[in-house]
This record gives structure tokens, sequence and C-alpha cells, in this order.
């Protein structure tokens, strides 16, 4: 994870990854275990409905079944991630776009039920500090880019994310200017 937030921040203009962009970016790491079982009418229901991580990134180990989609941020269609054994799925959280004030993206995505097989998943979330304030990285804006979202203490945001049903990308509205 300290590897790939150095990669990340590098094209960020963050030098280093010190103490206080560790806060930002990966003080608290929270794994679940996700148990979806075989659906007797998949067509009828959503495994997890359509939503953006709060993270700064997820780590997620999924099985061999399948069953995440994203969508596509250039044509807007899902597209099903396919599992590939031995690996992980990566996505950029809320936390992160509001970072990097845009430049990295989150993802939206889903799980859909399935009719035949029971899935398991293990998403980890890598998370800023709850009490961190988020908002565009100085590092980010300043050469004079304008910034797109405000600052926001990180626990507020998560609290804003859990009072209301999944929407898929509308969280991160409650913290542009």
């Amino acid at each position: 994870v300290r590897k790939l937030l150095e990669y990340l921040g590098k094209n960020l203009n963050v030098k280093e990854l010190d103490e206080t962009k560790e806060s930002l970016f990966m003080v608290s790491i929270r794994i679940n275990l996700n148990y979806y079982p075989i659906c007797p009418s998949p067509d009828l229901t959503v495994g997890v409905g359509r939503h953006s991580d709060v993270s700064s990134l997820t780590i997620l180990l999924q099985d061999q079944i399948g069953g995440l989609h994203v969508r596509s941020l250039t044509s807007g269609n899902w597209v099903h991630v396919p599992p590939v054994p031995g690996s992980f799925v990566i996505n950029i959280g809320d936390a992160m776009q509001i970072l990097s004030n845009g430049r990295y993206k989150s993802v939206e995505h889903r799980v859909l039920a399935n009719g035949s097989n029971n899935r398991i998943s293990v998403p980890i979330f890598v998370n800023p500090k709850p009490e961190s304030v988020i908002g565009p990285l100085p590092e980010v804006v300043a050469n004079g880019e304008e910034p797109i979202y405000k600052d926001v203490v990180y626990s507020d945001y998560v609290r804003y994310f859990f009072k209301k049903a999944h929407d898929g990308k509308k969280t991160v509205d409650f913290a542009k200017i």
C-alpha cells in the first residue's frame, strides 16, 4: 500500500510520504469479509448497490465467482471485472479523488447477485485518519490550479456517506465547492 501511494503521490507532486501525508492517505486500514449467498432470483436484486468507496484506496481480493462491475468513465456502461487468480483489484476511493483535486477518479461500482454460487470477497479499505481534514493537496494546487473540492473533516464525510442509500458517486458532491 505504501509503495502504491508513493507512486500515486509522485503524480501529485508529493515528494515524500511523510507522517503528515500518511495521516491523509493511509492511517486507518479496515478489512471486511463479504459473503453473498446464492440468490434464487438474481434478476430481482442487487448484491451491493452502485457506489464509490470513501477510502483513499480499496484493495479487493475476490473469489472466482465474479459479480463486481465498474462503471466506465468514458461510456457510462457497466463493465464486469472478471476474477484473475492470485490478483487484487485496486480501486481509487473518494478521499483520493478529493486529495488529488479530481486528477484521480474514484470508481463507481456494484456487485450483482448470483443465482448458482455463493460469493466471497475481501475488501481492504485504506483510509485517512478520521480527524484529518481532506481537500486538494497543496502540492496539487501550487501552480494555480483552482480547487474543485473544499476542505472537509474525513469523519464527517464518512458519516454523510453512511446516512444515505447508495447512490452512485453523489457522496463526492458533498465535498465540492
